[in-house]
């Protein structure tokens, strides 16, 4: 099986940047995006201003704003915020064939069903070949032709393969897997956590406390990960360890730039004012905070985070209660 041409739907930063990626690794591309103004941007300079400012776009992308116009394609990327992944979908449905590969690079859960993406794509276009794609990678970064390492994880491993094979470019590389769940709840716990690095930033309380962060939040996830079905190897990948050290180590970094405003002071309204990207953490956290009691899971990370962002603790009352927990095996 071989793969010529690609949709993407989502013209955000990331959407883009794949949309720049898939076409850098041979395919022809054509990006969904919702926003006239994007539209006309790129059109008529080659750039996406509102999402992605300064990087040319490969000239073969082709833009639309009609799902309609991704029918035809190979394989499907989407691209949509999280939260509005499942009306993506479903407005998608009508023009996805059976099999049709919809590799998903979304992270996060959905806020009421707590459900994941692939889930979400289950129960929209069940007839699709679900993928997913995560890991360590900033949109500029990696629109700019800049190395990058990614996790494609599909049940079908063979499956996982070809379309890494098709999105595989110079400087851009997926590593193949079968574990989805493992792929998808690394991505969507490292947004809080990225959260919770930035306000210790913000709170300049020292590189010590920024490293405990990391290292209990990764043990959070590979709680999340195993109760959900997933595998401890998987999170211990690209689409966990790398994606969370890099989410966690730079403001570039959407989730850890809205943490680092808060340990400065600053309320979750004021952090958020004139923001027109999604920090995908801040719209999970609260779906992270019910599944992970609901499946009896510890994730005090997460949990002082979510309740910070819902305004039930100030940083410094998080921090205290963080602190001040019992003491517990380093592996529990």
């Amino acid at each position: 099986m071989t793969f010529q041409t690609a949709g993407v739907i989502g013209a955000g930063a990331w959407g883009t940047a794949l949309a720049q990626s898939a076409a850098a690794a041979g395919l022809k591309v054509t990006l969904q995006a919702r926003e006239a103004e994007v539209i006309d941007s790129i059109r008529a300079r080659r750039i996406n201003e509102a999402f992605l400012p300064g990087v040319e776009l490969d000239p073969g992308i082709a833009v639309t704003p009609d799902l309609a116009d991704l029918a035809d394609c190979d394989l499907i990327l989407a691209v949509p915020p999280a939260q509005h992944m499942r009306a993506t979908l479903a407005a998608f449905a009508a023009h996805a064939r059976p099999g049709l590969p919809i590799v998903l690079c979304s992270k996060g859960i959905e806020r009421g069903s707590l459900k994941l993406m692939t889930d979400v794509l289950a129960e929209t276009i069940p007839s699709a070949t679900a993928a997913v794609l995560s890991g360590p990678s900033f949109a500029a970064e990696v629109a700019r032709g800049l190395p990058s390492a990614v996790t494609l994880a599909c049940a079908d491993l063979e499956m996982a393969e070809v379309l890494a094979g098709a999105l595989s470019g110079p400087v851009f590389r997926p590593y193949f897997a079968d574990d989805l769940i493992g792929a998808e709840t690394g991505g969507a716990l490292k947004n809080v956590l990225a959260i919770a690095c930035g306000i210790v930033e913000g709170r300049e309380l020292g590189r010590s406390a920024h490293a405990a962060v990391i290292t209990r939040g990764y043990a959070e996830i590979v709680r999340v990960a195993t109760a959900l079905g997933g595998k401890a190897e998987t999170v211990a990948g690209l689409c966990g360890v790398g994606d969370l050290v890099l989410t966690c180590s730079s403001p570039q970094s959407r989730n850890m730039s809205l943490g680092l405003a808060l340990g400065q002071g600053l309320s979750v309204e004021q952090a958020l004012a004139g923001k027109r990207s999604v920090a995908e953490g801040y719209e999970s956290a609260p779906a992270v905070r019910e599944l992970t009691r609901k499946l009896g899971v510890d994730t005090p990370i997460c949990e002082a985070t979510a309740a910070v962002l819902a305004g039930e603790l100030t940083v410094d009352q998080a921090i205290e209660s963080l602190m001040n927990r019992p003491l517990k095996p380093e592996r529990e």
